[in-house]
């Protein structure tokens, strides 16, 4: 089963204390397949500029991504520039240069519109909006925000959320989204919203999935090295979703898996820069990191010894 995601096809130059790397693919719709695509196909819309390298993606088309819904524009392509901080945790944008995508209207190609799993990358909610305006019934959307866009984009972004399952973003997005500092009044406070399904993501700390009457905390995988967390929450939204497309009902047991494969694929990405670990990464490999989270937070409890 394929998964649509719409989103940026970039080029980035990242700054690490541990090294450096110039104008590596990048971009939400690339980490996302990445991750996507090891448990299924995936159908990529974006654009991008004359100057994008379209065969450094070349091993993801040979896991079943299909990029024919990217088209090429006059110009460069979409590029961003950043420094981490040596706890990575923090990070200064040097340059962000739009390029072609500040024209971006996604287009959904007529084979990629019946896609039962969508995933709208981090771009303005006025074109997540169009994107759901030309797919036919998908049983679950998912999207993602940001800063810029809930402080630019509020009256088009509450519309959004009327009208996805899933919404995923970080704590400091969820507390200025919803104007609660405590993070389960965020979370209710957006499901009051139209939201279903809310995922607060903590970085190295984990991620939070809060459901209609539940929630699920799936821990952050600890890493003895980390080289760049660019496209970590975009690879654990691939792993969210692609892990989905495999399972015959999205109920909360398919969701809390999801959960935890998210945060295995994320876990994978932050391992070199760009999207170079997902080259080499095998599904097998995914299993075992995922039964490693199992064995880290399962315990056993008899309630009879109160």
């Amino acid at each position: 089963m394929s998964v649509l995601v719409v989103g940026s096809v970039a080029l980035d130059s990242v700054e690490t204390p541990f090294g450096t790397a110039d104008r590596v693919v990048g971009g939400s719709a690339n980490y996302f397949a990445a991750a996507a695509s090891l448990f299924g196909n995936v159908n990529v819309v974006g654009v991008v500029g004359e100057d994008y390298p379209m065969e450094q993606l070349s091993f993801l088309e040979g896991r079943g991504v299909d990029f024919s819904g990217v088209t090429t524009a006059p110009g460069e392509s979409f590029f961003w520039a950043g420094r981490y901080s040596y706890d990575l945790n923090n990070r200064d944008t040097l340059e962000t240069r739009l390029g072609v995508f500040a024209e971006f209207d996604p287009v959904i190609p007529e084979a990629f519109r019946d896609a039962r799993l969508v995933f709208l990358g981090n771009i303005d909610p006025t074109l997540q909006l169009r994107v759901l305006d030309q797919v036919e019934a998908p049983g679950l959307v998912a999207c993602d925000t940001m800063n810029f866009w809930i402080e630019g984009r509020r009256h088009q972004l509450l519309e959004l959320l009327g009208r996805v399952d899933v919404v995923l973003l970080n704590d400091a997005e969820a507390r200025q989204l919803s104007g609660e500092h405590n993070l389960l009044h965020a979370a209710r406070w957006i499901q009051d919203k139209g939201v279903r399904y809310v995922v607060i993501k903590k970085g190295e700390h984990g991620a939070i999935l809060y459901g209609p009457d539940w929630m699920f905390f799936a821990p952050g995988y600890p890493l003895e090295e980390v080289f760049d967390p660019t496209g970590a929450g975009d690879s654990f939204a691939g792993g969210f979703m692609g892990s989905l497309a495999g399972e015959s009902s999205l109920d909360r047991s398919a969701l809390r898996r999801a959960m935890i494969y998210g945060s295995a694929t994320g876990s994978y990405a932050v391992e070199r820069f760009s999207v170079e670990r997902f080259r080499e990464l095998t599904p097998l490999e995914v299993a075992r990191r995922v039964e490693e989270f199992r064995e880290m937070t399962t315990f056993e409890h008899e309630l009879e010894a109160f």
